[in-house]
């Protein structure tokens, strides 16, 4: 049943199998800090009856941003609007995660005048005129980052939240790290798998080590980045299997990054679920598949029949937050999400990703009012929007 309970490695039981998967808000102002819009919708999520939420993209590092309305998890951020945050994110018995990132070379100019990466390979010339070629990082600089992933960690405990997802998929600066086309360095954190996954190690061990045993720790992972020379599946199963005895509480599948992008587009079918089931029979651990699913039989099916332990919805639940009550009470079949299109096909391959994630950035602006997201195909209206609010660098394709 999706009802049933789960327990991690470190001892929490989830009330379901139904997890909240990140997504862009873009709810924070130019101080990064959260406020009463993601207390809004959070509390509305909560509500709707998921055993976790695990919020969009919290940076680590104020001068290294991923997107605009990001927020960034410091000394400088407020914690009373931390506390307010946690609180309404773990309303109703559900857990509540910081997913905690570092954009890497993935910093758009207008977020970074430098990025930082492990090595100075820049993204493709398409996306050339979008981010600027990064800087290497020194060893030193390495562990300051280290360090302010691990003080993330800390204050999120601290401010009341269940624990944490250390983001490293989708192209960002840890998937940068475990990625040998992108990591070209020589010391100790370059070369082998187990050389090229220290930054990741230290960064959960670190939180392991300052908080405390019931502080949920899980990890986003690609599959793969589906680049030549990248990080493959073959080193992505090896890290899943390490970081189970490390005792990581559960690891969330995903695969790309932003040049080779697998999870923008609606009507793929379920994203990942060969490698997950690969990966869910290789640990002990619970295992989080996440991508596609749009209707009950779907959602089952991937709990009973693939045997995977935990399912994440992400549009499904801005289209309708209430899917996980609706579940349980055997009052949902199925969700329609929207193909969006401009009616210009060279204007949706060039920005249709960016168009959808858009889209639903308003449908989240909708949620945190109090209405439910409206339905359209036409992706006119989220461009203009997303244009206006953000500026034309906000369709570029970021990602969750």
């Amino acid at each position: 049943m999706i009802s049933n309970t789960i327990v991690l490695p470190n001892g929490i039981e989830l009330k379901n199998r139904i997890v909240k998967a990140a997504m862009s808000e873009a709810l924070a102002d130019k101080t990064n800090q959260p406020n009463t819009d993601h207390i809004a919708l959070y509390e509305r999520w909560a509500e709707g009856g998921a055993g976790v939420l695990i919020s969009g993209n919290v940076m680590i590092d104020r001068s290294q941003l991923g997107e605009p309305g990001n927020i960034v998890l410091d000394n400088k951020t407020d914690r009373n609007a931390l506390i307010s945050w946690a609180k309404a994110g773990t309303y109703n018995d559900t857990k509540f995660l910081l997913q905690i990132n570092h954009p890497g070379k993935q910093a758009p100019k207008s977020m970074s005048k430098k990025p930082v990466a492990p090595s100075t390979i820049k993204l493709s010339k398409e996306f050339s005129a979008l981010f600027n070629e990064p800087r290497e990082l020194t060893t030193d600089e390495v562990r300051e980052l280290i360090e302010k992933f691990v003080l993330a960690g800390k204050i999120a405990e601290e401010t009341g939240f269940s624990g944490v997802e250390i983001h490293a998929a989708h192209g960002y600066l840890i998937n940068q790290f475990l990625s040998p086309a992108d990591n070209k360095r020589k010391d100790e954190y370059g070369g082998t798998l187990k050389n090229r996954m220290r930054f990741m190690v230290e960064v959960f061990q670190g939180i392991r080590k300052i908080t405390s045993p019931k502080f949920i720790i899980g990890l986003k992972l690609n599959s793969s980045d589906f680049t030549e020379d990248g990080f493959s599946e073959k080193d992505s199963l090896k890290v899943i299997v390490q970081m189970a005895e490390l005792g990581i509480d559960f690891i969330e599948i995903s695969g790309g990054n932003y040049e080779k992008a697998k999870v923008m587009d609606v009507g793929q079918g379920v994203f990942f679920l060969d490698f997950a089931k690969k990966a869910q029979n290789s640990v002990d651990i619970p295992i989080m598949l996440t991508g596609g699913l749009t209707s009950k039989q779907g959602i089952e099916d991937v709990i009973h029949k693939e045997g995977i332990s935990l399912v994440g919805l992400g549009r499904s639940l801005i289209m309708n937050p209430n899917i996980p009550n609706q579940l349980i009470s055997d009052a949902f079949q199925s969700v329609q999400l929207p193909r969006l299109s401009t009616g210009i096909k060279t204007l949706d391959k060039k920005v249709g990703g960016a168009i959808g994630i858009a889209y639903y950035e308003q449908q989240i602006e909708k949620l945190v009012a109090g209405k439910q997201a409206k339905y359209t195909t036409n992706a006119w209206g989220p461009l203009l929007h997303t244009v206006f609010r953000h500026g034309l660098h906000s369709i570029t394709g970021k990602r969750r």
